[in-house]
């Protein structure tokens, strides 16, 4: 059972990274040492982190951003990407220096991969970190955070919000091994089929596995483990037995930023009280939407087609105890 929602505190506080996203997108991945060419390029705000508030933004949430960007050329087309979706930057802090960079590759079939380099991330610090929550937890009710950040400043994070009686989604991802004693503070934990893997240490790829994966996470704490299997669906575990939501089925474009769509609209649909099997579902659509365009921020669906695409295919996503 994830911490009650409170009327007054229904907004979202994201503690994460921010980057600038470099993409390219060709048929095939090279392989090593190999150059071939390419078929189109794309520079956009991206970042776990910001890719995670930008959703929540647009998802109706009151969503605000702890985050550092760097002073160079990408520093304006972070801050202005932010502010034009609504989001909260009042503990957003410019660091002297390079912003953080991800570099993406995206092939014909969707599928990517991803070097991030923190740079400016690395800035975070405890007293930022601090001061934010202690100055949003009156109106914020749920805490997202992820592990693009240094390890200590997210689990900094997940004690403040625990500390200030805030719901706690983690995303581990990028996948590392955390402290033992973080796990009672985790409200929900969020790990798709590779991350939880690495974590539980035994191997993921159906709803069996996923399962027996959702229970290790309770047996350490974690009050509920939603273990994602992209086009398989997800797999909830909690104190109430398991859920299996199926996924909503579309064509993919571009796969980079759907566990962002999904991780900010499950955030604000909790934070304005929604149960967690509603949350799920929106979060699945706004995952699903996500997909079907390229780059990471600019794939980030709004609250109407997300309405839009849940009026007209509700039925698709069959939820079975």
């Amino acid at each position: 059972m994830l911490t009650p929602h409170t009327a007054n505190r229904t907004g979202v506080v994201v503690v994460g990274s921010v980057t600038a996203d470099l993409t390219t997108f060709s048929q095939r991945l090279p392989a090593r040492g190999e150059t071939i060419h390419g078929d189109d390029f794309t520079l956009v705000l991206g970042g776990k982190g910001a890719n995670q508030v930008l959703a929540a933004a647009l998802a109706g949430a009151h969503a605000s951003f702890v985050a550092c960007v760097g002073s160079d050329l990408f520093h304006d087309m972070i801050i202005d990407g932010l502010t034009a979706a609504g989001v909260d930057i009042t503990h957003v802090r410019a660091v002297a220096g390079p912003t953080g960079i991800a570099h993406i590759r995206v092939d014909s079939s969707a599928q990517n991969d991803i070097v991030m380099v923190p740079l400016a991330n690395s800035a975070l610090s405890v007293e930022q970190v601090d001061a934010a929550l202690n100055d949003l937890s009156s109106t914020a009710s749920v805490l997202l955070t992820q592990l693009e950040i240094p390890v200590p400043l997210a689990m900094q994070a997940i004690r403040k919000a625990r500390a200030k009686d805030m719901t706690v989604v983690l995303d581990p991802a990028p996948a590392v091994e955390l402290p033992d004693d973080i796990w009672s503070l985790i409200d929900l934990v969020t790990p798709n089929e590779t991350e939880a893997s690495i974590l539980t240490g035994q191997q993921v790829t159906d709803l069996e596995s996923a399962e027996a994966a959702g229970r290790w996470f309770l047996e350490r704490g974690a009050k509920a483990a939603l273990i994602t299997l992209a086009g398989a669906g997800a797999v909830l575990v909690d104190a109430d037995g398991t859920q299996t939501f199926a996924p909503f089925l579309v064509t993919p474009v571009d796969t980079t930023a759907a566990g962002d769509a999904f991780a900010g609209y499950l955030g604000a649909a909790l934070a304005e009280g929604s149960s967690v099997s509603h949350a799920i579902q929106r979060a699945s659509a706004a995952g699903a939407l996500a997909v079907t365009v390229r780059g990471a921020s600019p794939s980030l669906p709004s609250k109407q087609q997300v309405d839009d695409f849940l009026a007209e295919r509700i039925d698709e996503q069959v939820v079975a105890s």
